[in-house]
């Protein structure tokens, strides 16, 4: 089974940012002066549909025979469906299709059960990417050979939705151009006309069709100040370590959720979200008069900016040591030069003529991962070599001094230089 190559989804070492993250050849194909189509499909009420006759037929194609295939047999038989309305109960009928949600095994077999399609789309040129019952497709268009291509694709994908009884949300559907527009084609789903965006939500990350993360940012802050103010006026406690914590545990995370998608490169953009931060805490009892800085070091608190700085050295720790199920060499290439000091595991930083190509993940974070100082231990263990990385090659919260405005052409691995290279004892 390809399952990792293709599906991103309940699989062991992937996480939901790589199935965004994991195209870095559209910021590349904008760097070129070229467009990317990029075709979500939706299917609807996938896990209820599945057929079991032909859910067995594939298991049974991928190997899956003997005891283990009868225990899954047993697994899914006899089951039973009731729909309860107020008091009121529906006859019993049995399930012929589906598989259990809520289990393990469940979204692992439709996973067996769609395997194949990107193995077909493959063929065509397309990239493909599943996360449960969502497919993205990818083709950088170039001529008008390529929008064929891409509607013989969603052909494909029609016609073996049919073949296996799994049914498309057509209104679900779209496509975004992304880049320079050469594709002027209206794609459809059998005889249903799929709708053209600006921009869509893929996995809760609203993506342009110029790749600016402002939408996203626009959304994000304003569901999270909404949040921080909830929680400043439902508590009545007026501890500062239970409201921090509160922050933390409901706001926080969505202003950090794959942030290593969108995380922005303007000032303008980076204050917006640092603003969250900064009017919560200015809010807390004994807070209004001290500066940000010193609100963030009584209160232990970090950052924004430096949150993400560290997730994204995280996220490229893992991949250089294989802790994800991606190719190292889809997203980075080992410097060969020796006559720089540091680590071992210096990453080679190609020219980057595009703004947008020189701020995605696998461009920004190559200086910063570079100017780790070489008492970094890169040792087996993740959690502590993580820490380390966080910890000892950055500097503590305690000595980070306010961020001042510089230029906006500036990025964050040149802010970074503003804190103190202080190795932990």
């Amino acid at each position: 089974m390809s399952g990792p190559k293709y599906v991103t989804g309940y699989m062991p070492r992937w996480v939901s940012r790589l199935q965004t993250v994991t195209h870095p050849t559209t910021t590349i194909s904008l760097q070129n002066k070229k467009s990317t189509t990029v075709a979500y499909i939706d299917f609807s009420r996938a896990f209820d549909t599945v057929s079991h006759v032909k859910l067995f037929a594939r298991l049974y194609s991928y190997g899956i025979r003997g005891d283990v295939l009868q225990w899954i047999q047993n697994f899914l038989a006899n089951r039973t469906h009731q729909t309860r309305v107020g008091w009121s109960l529906s006859a019993v009928i049995d399930l012929l299709s589906g598989v259990v949600q809520g289990s393990g095994l469940g979204p692992v077999l439709f996973l067996i059960f769609i395997d194949d399609l990107a193995e077909i789309l493959e063929k065509y040129g397309i990239i493909t990417k599943f996360f449960a019952d969502d497919v993205k497709l990818y083709l950088e268009i170039t001529s008008a050979h390529d929008c064929i291509l891409l509607q013989k694709a969603l052909d494909v994908v029609e016609t073996r939705a049919r073949d296996w009884q799994l049914q498309l949300s057509i209104e679900k559907c779209n496509v975004l151009h992304i880049g320079s527009c050469l594709d002027n084609c209206r794609y459809h789903i059998g005889q249903s006309a799929i709708q053209s965006t600006a921009q869509c939500k893929d996995l809760g990350i609203v993506i342009a069709n110029d790749l600016s993360p402002q939408q996203h940012i626009n959304e994000i802050t304003a569901k999270a100040h909404r949040r921080a103010n909830c929680i400043l006026r439902c508590f009545i406690s007026r501890e500062n370590d239970l409201l921090v914590r509160a922050f933390v545990t409901y706001v926080r995370p969505i202003l950090e959720y794959n942030s290593i998608v969108w995380s922005p490169s303007l000032i303008r953009d980076i204050e917006q979200v640092e603003k969250v931060q900064r009017r919560f805490t200015k809010r807390l009892f004994g807070m209004r008069c001290l500066s940000y800085d010193e609100r963030l070091q009584r209160l232990g608190l970090l950052r924004l900016e430096l949150r993400r700085l560290h997730l994204d050295l995280i996220f490229c720790y893992k991949i250089v040591f294989g802790l994800v199920s991606v190719n190292f060499n889809d997203f980075f290439e080992y410097s060969f030069s020796t006559t720089t000091r540091g680590h071992a595991y210096k990453l080679f930083k190609p020219r980057c003529t595009s703004g947008v190509r020189q701020t995605f993940f696998t461009e920004r974070v190559v200086n910063p991962w570079n100017s780790l100082p070489p008492t970094v231990s890169f040792c087996a263990r993740q959690h502590y070599a993580i820490a380390r990385i966080c910890y000892r090659g950055i500097a503590r919260p305690s000595v980070c001094p306010s961020v001042t405005r510089v230029d906006q052409s500036k990025t964050i691995e040149v802010r970074i230089m503003q804190f103190h290279h202080q190795v932990a004892p």
